[in-house]
């Protein structure tokens, strides 16, 4: 699944490319991505002739700001973006086309049909579903060591499903969290209400360092992740537990090991990272 630094990049790449134009058109060839409003035809009323006037981001969501609305786009699992030519062929799972005054089209892949897209009214934005439970970005001045130990002192999970929980900090997934505790060197199974003060700030830095390299490097192409000009991100290369069971540790030559975590594939050094 994209995590906040692939779709930070999504965002700085598709952008400059289409800010400013009109959508003319809507084709929905799979209505089930649109959630909000129900009625897919309402949907495509509602969004044509409107400005894209700039692209945000929150945690993991997409937010076109339109003149009178924000469409909110959750890639899930394998969502794309893309911008073609009118009447370039089209990848047999595009499911949603916005024709653009332009000429060109941006188009909204997804092999799995996971992704997610709310049109919303600016004052109910963060009001109501899907963003009104999330937690703080990791790049907001909202984000700081003491509100990072103070949510994890109100929790006896285990820390890596903690720091996972997008009502915490939006944005972490699994990718990203293994390499933050593996900087921290706090192990995943580590209980999140045992962590001090200090452990908390170490946690707090790590997090924001290791999202800022992976943005910096354009994120991390795992398994499919494309930006929207079809670039691969390469901070894979820079990854120091993720997918390296049996791998030495590039701080202490222990294997990596892998286990499961709240029921996710969790990679940590066993020397480096001790219960």
């Amino acid at each position: 699944m994209p995590e906040l630094p692939e779709v930070e990049t999504v965002r700085r790449t598709l952008e400059p490319i289409i800010t400013g134009n009109q959508i003319t058109q809507v084709n929905i060839q799979y209505a089930g991505i649109v959630k909000e409003p129900s009625d897919s035809e309402a949907f495509k009323h509602q969004i044509t002739g409107q400005t894209i006037q700039k692209i945000g981001r929150i945690g993991k969501f997409l937010l076109f700001y339109l003149d009178d609305h924000v469409l909110v786009s959750h890639l899930r699992m394998e969502g794309k973006y893309g911008v073609y030519e009118k009447g370039e062929p089209q990848d047999p799972h595009t499911h949603i086309v916005f024709e653009l005054d332009n000429g060109k089209e941006l188009r909204y892949r997804d092999v799995r049909k996971f992704g997610t897209m709310h049109l919303k009214e600016p004052e109910n934005l963060f009001t109501t579903a899907p963003l009104n439970k999330l937690g703080v970005e990791p790049f907001s001045e909202d984000f700081q060591s003491g509100y990072l130990f103070e949510k994890l002192s109100r929790t006896s999970r285990k820390i890596k499903p903690a720091l996972l929980d997008q009502a915490i900090v939006t944005g972490l997934g699994n990718i990203y969290v293994d390499e933050v505790l593996f900087w921290s060197q706090i192990h995943p199974e580590r209980i999140a209400n045992t962590v001090t003060p200090k452990e908390a700030e170490t946690l707090h830095f790590y997090t924001i360092k290791v999202l800022q390299d992976a943005v910096e490097h354009g994120g991390s192409s795992i398994r499919s992740y494309l930006n929207s000009l079809g670039e691969v991100g390469m901070f894979q290369l820079q990854i120091s537990v993720y997918g390296k069971e049996g791998e030495p540790c590039k701080s202490c030559t222990t294997p990596i090991e892998k286990i499961k975590v709240g029921g996710r594939g969790t990679h940590f050094c066993p020397t480096c990272q001790p219960l």
